[in-house]
């Protein structure tokens, strides 16, 4: 009796997919070609299109430690894939962004997780801290975009996501036509320092994607001065190439 209820709500459930799939169709979000049963978001030809860093198989100095180099000491840093303008890369990004695509994140963090799990190089991380937004900004995008990455790296590492540690103090305007000394300045004022206190050795800042890396600068550097002692790493999921 057990066995044959199995069967009809396994049968109920196919059809119920099957007739959301009809209404609305599971496209990849780059190429808008139609996702088979076993792909979320993106179709394989759209991610083979993606340049990997490899970072995490670095036995040497990546490019993402030689950009923080003279400016901040840190553990370990990772970044997925490289970010250029004009590619696949670009569109992603925007569509985590500015086009409500929350479940977009948590797959993201969870690709960047699993990849995390199998290098030895982050065994040491006991907790993350995604970048945070100001709450304006979070109420008009609907969530934070880093926090989403978070989440999805901590259901793969099982560590916990520190969300009081490190505040934002201002809405300010974007970085993006900014040099490096002024996205500086704009970051150092950004941040402070939550009112709960922190016990963990080694953390991992979260981002989305990095440019010149001002921000993790200044949150690592507010970070070392209420803790001297921690441990910091940096995780983003795309690094300006």
């Amino acid at each position: 009796m057990y066995l044959k209820n199995d069967i009809i709500s396994e049968s109920f459930a196919r059809y119920l997919e099957g007739l959301q799939h009809l209404i609305f169709p599971n496209v990849c979000l780059q190429c808008s070609y139609e996702l088979s049963r076993f792909e979320k978001h993106i179709c394989g030809f759209c991610w083979d299109k993606l340049q990997r860093t490899y970072f995490e198989s670095y036995e040497v100095a990546s490019g993402m430690d030689q950009l923080f180099w003279g400016r901040i000491e840190l553990s370990e840093t990772f970044a997925l894939y490289f970010f250029e303008k004009e590619k696949p890369i670009q569109d992603i990004l925007h569509a985590l962004k500015y086009q409500f695509k929350a479940p977009l994140g948590r797959h993201f963090g969870e690709v960047m997780g699993k990849t995390i799990l199998n290098s030895d190089k982050y065994k040491e991380i006991e907790a993350l801290i995604p970048v945070p937004i100001h709450p304006q900004k979070r109420f008009l995008r609907g969530y934070n975009q880093s926090e989403l990455l978070a989440e999805g790296i901590a259901e793969i590492l099982k560590i916990p996501i520190l969300m009081d540690v490190v505040q934002k103090k201002n809405n300010n305007s974007s970085q993006t036509r900014k040099n490096r000394f002024l996205r500086w300045d704009n970051a150092s004022e950004q941040f402070s320092i939550g009112k709960k206190a922190m016990t963990y050795r080694h953390v991992a800042i979260v981002d989305d994607v990095i440019t010149t890396g001002s921000t993790l600068e200044a949150m690592a550097q507010l970070l070392r001065s209420q803790y001297p002692d921690l441990q910091i790493s940096l995780l983003s999921f795309a690094i300006a190439k």
